[in-house]
């Protein structure tokens, strides 16, 4: 079994397992790589990403079909190998044991350029005569240059290598059909609002519920026509925000059960109740505002409602060369009234 790549986009590597749980399932095989964060409460991510766009001098081999490689990875200390990481001019990652347990092995080679004393030689004589014969002394370019210094720190991760039985069941939950879909608008700006609700919520009170709930939930609701609305309220307060002018993507064919009629879907009757029908959902807003942070990644966000059920994610990825695109998908449950 071998695992050995470059990583190439290292922003793009570290964001797609944004902190949103403490343990990843990854699986790697010829072309794609695979990561699944699936929390105890909270949002789960399904990743599928080409190769091509995070990796690149990639070598995987093992008995499986495929050559898959199925590993059970810390987030943790993966998230503070890849920070020290990001301003790198090179990074790798091997599979390989130490002391007899596998490791992901990232190196991270840094240069550095070392400074030489020439701001110190304008001052050293100050006091001599400036037009003195010794005045002007020569010396060698070489000695005040910069020099380029390279680093290099080797990071260990422990990892479980797990058996294809053992990952058979792992499958992406299901989910009603949705019954609005929309494209939404910049998750930076999204992101500074929901993170701006969610703070004037902590402060005012309990977020409009008790106990184990009292995390202040955002209502995020969308129509067929355009519109995307994000709220809170509670005792002491009750603000919205509305989007409008936003798109609404045709429906994917397959999405439509065969032998259904496109009009019978729930989406298209949303859209023929009129701009004032709204589906809706009710989420953890802090765990909102560390979903939206994968806005750095830029790229087209395709938004699904089900309802008072869930919220589906689609990040679809800037490619690279060319590349299959490549899609985060993130799984919200909606809390109930």
């Amino acid at each position: 079994m071998r695992f050995k790549t470059s990583v190439r986009n290292i922003t793009t590597f570290s964001t797609s397992l944004s902190s949103l749980g403490k343990v990843a399932w990854v699986r790697l095989d010829d072309d794609i790589v695979r990561f699944t964060i699936i929390p105890e409460t909270g949002t789960q991510v399904w990743a599928s990403l080409s190769v091509e766009s995070i990796f690149e001098d990639y070598t995987i081999q093992s008995a499986a079909p495929n050559n898959t490689i199925n590993l059970e990875l810390p987030l943790p200390p993966l998230h503070r190998a890849l920070r020290s990481a990001l301003n790198a001019s090179s990074a790798s990652i091997r599979l390989t044991k130490k002391d007899g347990i596998p490791v992901l092995s990232l190196t991270i080679i840094t240069n550095t350029i070392s400074t030489g004393n020439s701001a110190s030689g304008f001052l050293n004589n100050a006091n001599q005569d400036p037009f003195g014969d010794n005045a002007f002394r020569e010396e060698s370019l070489d000695a005040n240059l910069g020099r380029d210094r390279e680093a290099i720190v080797t990071q260990d991760i422990p990892v479980r290598v797990l058996t294809v039985d053992s990952v058979e069941g792992i499958h992406e939950p299901r989910v009603r059909e949705p019954n609005a879909h929309i494209v939404l608008p910049s998750l930076i700006q999204l992101k500074a609002i929901s993170d701006r609700f969610t703070k004037l919520a902590l402060a005012t009170g309990s977020g409009g519920t008790r106990g184990a709930a009292s995390i202040p939930k955002l209502e995020l609701a969308a129509n067929m026509h355009g519109s995307l609305k994000l709220s809170i309220s509670t005792d002491a307060l009750n603000i919205s925000s509305v989007w409008t002018g936003l798109n609404n993507p045709e429906l994917d064919p397959r999405q439509i059960v065969d032998g259904e009629d496109p009009a019978d879907h729930p989406s298209a009757k949303l859209k023929d109740a009129g701009p004032d029908a709204w589906s809706t959902v009710r989420i953890d807003g802090r765990d909102w505002g560390k979903v939206l942070s994968v806005g750095r990644l830029g790229g087209r966000v395709i938004a699904c409602f089900s309802d008072e059920h869930a919220l589906i994610l689609y990040v679809y990825l800037p490619s690279y060369d060319d590349a299959d695109d490549s899609v985060l998908t993130y799984y919200i449950s909606s809390f109930s009234v």
